[in-house]
């Protein structure tokens, strides 16, 4: 059999490469560095209640169904509902627990060198990526953050649970 008779020469088609064509990238923009990546706002802190149907309460006021964040005042006194940076709703709050079994670990020795640890790794690694151009890294943790809402039929009222790291809260909203 002779080459090239039966058998195609694999560097005869172009689709087909034995290496990668140079420059991998045609447009010349890296991934990661255009503008909605680099200087892009951060995800919001407050959790995300979806509400499926519209919501009326008996002075008739509606809320719309869709998607919210869920925010805590200040003073934990109410709940505000947050669509496109605007107060859709605001909730007075009847119930708020802090988890105060973690606030003991925040004087402890042990800890407070093991933060500090963190921190020095945090700047050395921040330190790396500004000499890169890369924006740095955030200290924070993740914070685990839920919203929920259930409809008790007993008393023909939506009951709404906000829970964000060691803070939970409670509101209602009496429905028709």
């Amino acid at each position: 059999m002779i080459e090239g008779i039966y058998v195609d020469n694999i560097m005869m088609h172009s689709e087909t490469r034995a290496y990668p064509v140079e420059p991998q990238i045609s447009s010349g923009v890296t991934l990661g560095s255009e503008s909605i990546y680099r200087y892009g706002l951060r995800e919001s802190s407050y959790p995300t209640l979806s509400l499926v149907e519209e919501i009326t309460d008996g002075l008739g006021n509606v809320i719309p169904a869709g998607h919210y964040e869920l925010a805590l005042s200040d003073e934990r006194n109410f709940l505000i509902l947050i669509q496109s940076k605007v107060a859709v709703a605001i909730m007075p709050v009847f119930l708020v627990e802090v988890d105060m079994s973690e606030y003991s670990q925040i004087k402890d020795k042990k800890s407070l060198k093991k933060q500090q640890k963190q921190q020095k790794e945090i700047a050395k690694t921040n330190a790396k990526r500004a000499k890169q151009g890369m924006p740095p890294i955030s200290d924070e943790d993740e914070i685990y953050q839920e919203a929920s809402i259930e409809y008790i039929e007993k008393g023909n009222y939506y009951l709404i649970k906000y829970e964000r790291g060691d803070v939970r809260a409670w509101a209602a909203i009496k429905s028709n």
